[in-house]
């Protein structure tokens, strides 16, 4: 057992263990020639028990304009230190600190999970758990990138009340949400969410049959990516 398995608490047990061989759906599988890029999955344990960290995109982006995610983002040369170093774990931990002030020292590195591909922009994301061994204060580090920071608690994102399946107006269902903390999390990070749920064992069984249109607002912010 490393020492960051005995530091970490016992509710994230069956998450490390199970997270790193967590199966990739088909729409996710890697392609040659995408982009690299990574996310960090924080986890701690806040005022309201275990929590993980989503920030919400600023409504002015070009890209994703407005969506919840995981604090994230392209990996750069410099995020490399060294030959066998991919750079996902330093763009993470790089990335939360520029968008919600995670301190990377208070951060323990858990482990990466399998490489998703995502079609839209065209990018391959490592995503990289944390255990938050030491809380800092968070808030939107760029505000012209990130409009909102929150600690949401698993319980919330697990409550049946909380979740729903998304349909285009089209008629199309676009995946799994949840709406927490004022915020809808859908697309990408609602798909990679419900994943880590399943991984740690913190799902519940829910009404898949709830469906709502996504609403106008965020499809439009969508459209422009």
């Amino acid at each position: 057992m490393t020492d960051i398995a005995r530091t970490s608490p016992p509710w994230l047990e069956r998450f490390c263990a199970e997270g790193p061989r967590m199966a990739v759906p088909p729409m996710f599988r890697p392609v040659p020639g995408a982009r690299a890029a990574a996310v960090l999955i924080l986890f701690g344990e806040g005022p309201d028990g275990p929590d993980v960290l989503l920030t919400e995109r600023a409504p002015t982006l070009n890209s994703h304009a407005g969506q919840p995610a995981f604090p994230g983002g392209r990996i750069d040369p410099g995020d490399r230190v060294g030959p066998d170093d991919d750079g996902a774990v330093a763009a993470a931990l790089r990335e939360a600190w520029e968008e919600a002030g995670v301190e990377p020292s208070g951060v323990d590195v858990l482990c990466t999970l399998p490489d998703l591909y995502l079609a839209h922009s065209r990018h391959l994301v490592t995503p990289v758990a944390g255990w938050w061994r030491e809380p800092s204060d968070i808030a939107p580090g760029h505000p012209g990138e990130v409009a909102t920071v929150a600690r949401v608690p698993i319980a919330e994102l697990v409550d049946p009340a909380n979740r729903l399946m998304i349909r285009h107006p089209s008629g199309v269902r676009m995946g799994p949400a949840f709406r927490v903390r004022e915020m809808l999390v859908w697309g990408f990070t609602a798909a990679l969410l419900t994943r880590v749920l399943d991984a740690g064992g913190w799902n519940r069984p829910w009404d898949a049959d709830r469906v709502e249109d996504l609403p106008p607002e965020d499809l439009n912010l969508a459209a422009r990516d």
